[in-house]
Formats: C-alpha cells, structure tokens, sequence
C-alpha cells in the first residue's frame, strides 16, 4: 500500500513538473523578437533582432538535445512506475529532474542573454506584453 500511495504521489510530481516545463516555452516556440507588433511595441532596432536571433540560434542546438534527454528520461520513468520498482523508480527520479535541471538553465542563460540586449524600458513593455498574452491564452481554460 506504502509504495502505491509513494509511486502515485511520484508520477503526479512527475505530471506537474511536465505540466509546469511546458509552460515557458513561449520564448522557444514563439520568435516574438521577429514579431511585427514586438518589434513595433518594443521599438526593437534591427541590430537588436538580429542579436536576439544569434542567441536564439546558438542556444537552439543544446536547447533540443536536452528536451530530448529529458524527454527520454522521462519515458524511462513512466516504463519503470509501470514495472514498480521503487528503487529503480527514484534513482530515475534523480535523473529526470537533473535533465529538466540542465534544460532550464541553458533556457535560463539563453533568456538572460536576450534580456541583456534589451533596454531597461524594452524589457518592462516585454514583460508586459508577454504577461497580456499569458493571460488571455489561458482565458479559455478559465471559462471550463
């Protein structure tokens, strides 16, 4: 009963984590730097696009490589809750949230590097903007 209530409780850790991953990658998926309206809004130079986009592009390579670790590591976690191998179970644990680890920083270092080539104002009208968009994406789900 005691490793049914842990490995319940880890694989809705696991779903959570996922769930809360999945929700930055607005920066990823989306080129707002590129962006008619962010371009115009922020007043992004042209100078300052093309900086983003190098960052962008330079980070992209390691950024894919660790969504695809992490992706595996996880992959790896659901087959062992499934086979219930406590011990197995939480050493991949380790290993899951070490690659979601990895995947957030170079996201983090990338995101930092973006944020430098913007000024002070830019990034305050960016965060605005981008807190706008949040909310009325997740607008709909509200109304369920």
């Amino acid at each position: 009963m005691k490793s049914v209530k842990l490995l319940s409780g880890m694989a809705a850790l696991a779903l959570a984590a996922l769930v809360w991953t999945s929700l930055p990658v607005t920066a990823q998926g989306f080129k707002w730097w590129q962006s008619d309206k962010y371009k115009k809004e922020l007043g992004l130079t042209a100078d300052q696009t093309r900086r983003v986009e190098e960052i962008f592009q330079k980070a992209l390579p390691t950024l894919k490589v660790q969504k695809s670790a992490l992706d595996e590591a996880e992959a790896k976690f659901e087959r062992l809750v499934e086979r219930g191998d406590d011990k197995e179970v939480m050493e991949q644990v380790n290993l899951v949230e070490a690659a979601r680890a990895d995947l957030n920083k170079t996201r983090a270092m990338m995101l930092l590097g973006m944020r430098k080539v913007l000024t002070r104002e830019q990034w305050t009208k960016f965060n605005t903007m981008h807190q706008a968009a949040a909310g009325a994406a997740k607008a709909p789900d509200a109304a369920k």
